[in-house]
């Protein structure tokens, strides 16, 4: 772990800790690149499950969650590590694990009754024994009444109680969710969150143990018994922290929101390193990597964050989750845009809460073009890639170069997606401090306005 480990003690009364069901040890998971280094995921993850509590993943997006619960499932080997299921090595799809996505997946030809009862069907079990137990299962997640029904003639948040209940129809020993409320809106969110709970306190789930992976922090406290937060890139194990109420939880209570405070905190902390010598020397705060990801933030986006939090009631500084519950953002979100922010030196993070810089006092106050000539001054001095390409630019004779030399170059050091990401928010943020233009269809940069996409 890159990080001390937190925790919370249970409380007195919690049941003993029950039987191991799933182990893994030293997990590494990278890809291999022709003629560049790997790149690294997951790396060095370390995590046991057992029966009768619910685990939440927790982190931004990219940090290896979803990649880490297919190699829980056993749909994905690691590069390295040791993996167990019941304490025997997992060598393929484990018995006795089922998994809810964040898409429905349901088939729109079958009726609810024969989504359901596709995996008993897989396992060979009779038709009068998969129509009782596809039954019970809607019953279970309250759609009785429905079996008769297509998928096209539900909303999304009834698709989803198919979805879950196909997964519980097997009896599986663990239940592995991803982000199973992200797509629904926020009430009925809350609905099927609360369902589950309720389902889980009184022992009707047919399951020994869940868990899930989310990027709301609200939800992992609301819902599990233990919090995984993870650092991304690659993707480790920063914190764990046990949450030490009992169900149903008060999400209004005050040591309910200092824990998602707190959490809050572990997330926008940077990790501390030592500055380089001669940088100490002179009070200096070391460069950034000249290949480092870039969140994709529009300026639009951050301009609007900076003047919500330099109005009132924040007037400069900003408590997270109260900011977050306001704008209904999720902090995979939130902390993007203020990641980009610290990262310009337009605000800063500090324990949770976030707070505009004099820089970024000063470009609230400023017109359109005050704005855009201080933005251009961040990025050249604080974003390596952009520096970069308006060098190349400037000493090439026509002031041209494709943007697939940059693309390679990220692609070295992420991957694929992340480099992706990384020029697509390059190209937004270069052309709107007008530092140089970006034609879509021949894909490069130039000096000239000639071409430029302006999508």
């Amino acid at each position: 772990m890159d990080q001390t480990v937190q925790s919370v003690q249970s409380p007195p009364g919690v049941q003993a800790e029950g039987k191991l069901l799933f182990h893994l040890e030293n997990c590494r998971q990278s890809y291999h690149k022709d003629a560049s280094a790997d790149v690294i995921v997951l790396d060095d993850v370390d995590l046991s499950l057992r029966e009768g509590e619910i685990v939440g993943l927790l982190g931004r997006s990219g940090s290896g969650k979803s990649t880490l619960l297919r190699i829980v499932a056993g749909l994905l080997k690691p590069t390295s590590g040791d993996v167990r299921w019941r304490g025997e090595p997992l060598t393929g799809p484990a018995e006795g694990v089922a998994m809810v996505f964040q898409s429905f997946a349901l088939f729109p030809w079958l009726t609810v009754e024969e989504n359901v009862a596709l995996g008993l069907e897989a396992q060979g079990v009779s038709r009068s024994e998969r129509e009782t137990r596809a039954e019970e299962a809607i019953d279970l997640i309250g759609l009785g009444g429905y079996e008769n029904a297509y998928p096209k003639e539900m909303s999304g948040g009834m698709r989803q109680r198919v979805g879950l209940a196909r997964a519980l129809v097997v009896h599986p020993d663990l239940l592995l969710m991803d982000e199973p409320f992200s797509a629904l809106d926020v009430l009925t969110a809350e609905t099927l969150r609360t369902d589950l709970i309720d389902l889980w306190s009184e022992g009707r789930l047919p399951v020994k143990a869940i868990m899930m992976v989310t990027h709301n922090i609200e939800e992992a406290v609301l819902m599990c018994d233990r919090i995984l937060v993870f650092s991304s890139n690659p993707g480790r194990v920063a914190s764990e922290l046990k949450v030490p109420f009992a169900h149903p939880r008060n999400r209004l209570a005050p040591d309910f929101r200092q824990l998602v405070d707190d959490i809050y905190a572990l997330m926008t902390r940077r990790p501390v390193e030592p500055p380089k010598p001669q940088a100490a020397d002179k009070g200096l705060v070391p460069a950034p990597q000249p290949f480092q990801a870039l969140p994709v933030v529009s300026t639009n986006l951050m301009a609007g964050l900076m003047e919500t939090i330099a109005g009132e009631p924040y007037m400069g500084r900003a408590d997270l989750p109260a900011l977050a519950n306001a704008f209904q953002m999720e902090a995979d979100e939130l902390l993007p845009i203020g990641e980009a922010l610290q990262l310009l030196r337009f605000a800063e993070f500090e324990e949770g809460d976030i707070t505009l810089t004099e820089g970024g006092k000063r470009f609230v106050e400023a017109e359109t073009d005050e704005r855009k000539e201080q933005f251009s001054e961040a990025v050249l001095a604080h974003v390596p890639m952009i520096a970069q390409i308006r060098q190349v630019l400037e000493e090439r004779w026509n002031h041209r170069a494709p943007a697939l030399r940059f693309r390679d170059e990220l692609e070295d050091h992420m991957s694929p997606d992340y480099a992706d990401s990384t020029i697509r928010t390059v190209i937004s943020w270069g052309r709107y401090g007008e530092l140089f233009s970006y034609d879509r269809e021949a894909d490069q940069f130039s000096l000239e306005d000639e071409g430029e996409d302006e999508d």
